[in-house]
């Protein structure tokens, strides 16, 4: 299955509109993913490997906010417990109709129930791992506190919570400097300053990143006992917390 490429943003738009999984983004997701989030591929394989140490047997997984799919296959790929069911979620249609199929490209014994939903009115429950892979950033802030919480509750002793987002820095100097490397990176991937700007426009009010100091007072707030930033490149990170 060939990957379209993001062209989204790159003719001018007399009004650039809200970001939105729609079809025209989940068309084209797998490309836009790839040039836009460095680390990306590492944070997959990192997944698999933390499915193969952390899924516990007769548990549940989640994947809050599954796009198409691709945390979801890569747990997948690494559980080694019996009678594991992982629950992928995401509010967008056309985002959970393409991630059935790419889903069946794999073969697997382990059961995925794919949902349309909204993941704060999920019930979290025989949880040993719940992703949020650059989900949380989407949710309005009031409610990110509240799913944090929803998650700790619904994990299993020894359970562990994986979270990968967008960060911004408390630090001026260095929020400037990331940031700008990270748009050197997406440059230097084909997007041009129109597309990076627009996209930018369409993403200022529907994404709202925290810090990671922001993070883990939530972590440590629901109830995890430790949590810790396990990767990091420019200002894209991924964090895990263990119950």
């Amino acid at each position: 299955m060939t990957a379209k490429q993001d062209r989204i943003f790159s003719k001018p738009l007399s009004k650039v509109g809200d970001f939105r999984f729609d079809d025209k983004v989940a068309s084209v997701f797998p490309d836009m993913i790839s040039r836009s989030i460095p680390g990306y591929g590492e944070i997959l394989t990192t997944l698999s490997q933390l499915a193969g140490r952390c899924v516990q047997a007769n548990s549940q997984v989640y994947d809050l906010g599954c796009s198409l799919g691709a945390a979801t296959i890569a747990i997948r790929r690494g559980i080694q417990q019996p009678d594991v069911k992982i629950i992928a979620i995401d509010n967008s249609e056309a985002m959970v109709k393409r991630a059935q199929d790419h889903l069946q490209a794999f073969v697997s014994d382990i059961p995925v129930e794919l949902i349309c939903a909204d993941i704060r009115d999920v019930t979290i429950e025989n949880a040993s791992l719940v992703v949020l892979n650059f989900t949380l950033q989407f949710l309005a802030p009031d409610d990110r506190d509240a799913l944090i919480t929803k998650i700790y509750q619904g994990l299993k002793p020894g359970g562990i919570l994986v979270v990968s987002e967008k960060l911004v820095f408390e630090q001026p100097k260095i929020h400037e400097l990331l940031y700008d490397i990270h748009l050197d990176f997406k440059r230097a991937n084909g997007y041009s300053e129109l597309e990076i700007s627009q996209k930018r426009t369409a993403l200022e009010n529907v994404m709202k990143p925290d810090s990671r100091e922001q993070h883990q007072a939530r972590f440590a707030h629901a109830g995890f006992a430790e949590s810790e930033l396990w990767f990091q490149c420019y200002n894209f990170a991924s964090m895990v917390a263990i119950k």
